[in-house]
């Protein structure tokens, strides 16, 4: 299909909330290679629908295209849910549509996500360590919730990235 431009920061588009999809509709499996595209030619792990233009609830995670990761592989998530979350813990995130910054957030070192897969399985992932931040991450997005708005304080939490 093809490489989409991911939106940034403040695009209002980045703070809605996204319409469910149903498997079976042609366009859901455009906007999955898209996002299959965009991924590929970006820096980043993960990708939601929401940051290139797609008002849906799709994800793209691949955590291994990060050096020293494993994690799953990729998986493409429709209508994703994390039922469970342990380990709260303190990182660092950055996030494609806000390239500058990076900042302190309260996550999960282990979660359970459930959601289906482009073909209507429905997938449930037990995922730890980066991936199960990259997954809290995505999830966020489609509810209209960047890392900043995770921040407890902008005034120590926040971070321009270096160049």
């Amino acid at each position: 299909m093809a490489i989409r431009p991911i939106l940034l920061y403040p695009h209002q588009g980045l703070k809605a909330r996204n319409a469910a999809v149903v498997p079976t509709d042609p366009a859901v499996q455009a906007v999955v290679q898209d996002m299959l595209d965009t991924l590929v030619a970006s820096p980043g792990v993960a990708l939601a629908a929401p940051q290139i233009g797609h008002a849906v609830q799709v994800i793209v995670v691949d955590v291994s295209r990060k050096k020293g990761e494993t994690g799953h592989g990729l998986i493409v998530l429709l209508n994703p849910v994390i039922l469970a979350q342990e380990g709260r813990k303190n990182v660092r995130e950055g996030c494609l549509s806000v390239p500058d910054y990076t900042g302190n957030v309260l996550r999960y070192e282990q979660a359970l996500v459930e959601g289906l897969a482009p073909d209507g399985r429905v997938v449930t992932v037990s995922t730890s360590g980066f991936e199960a931040l990259a997954f809290q991450h995505e999830v966020d997005h489609l509810n209209g919730m960047l890392f900043l708005d995770r921040i407890q304080s902008l005034s120590t939490d926040l971070f321009r990235r270096k160049k």
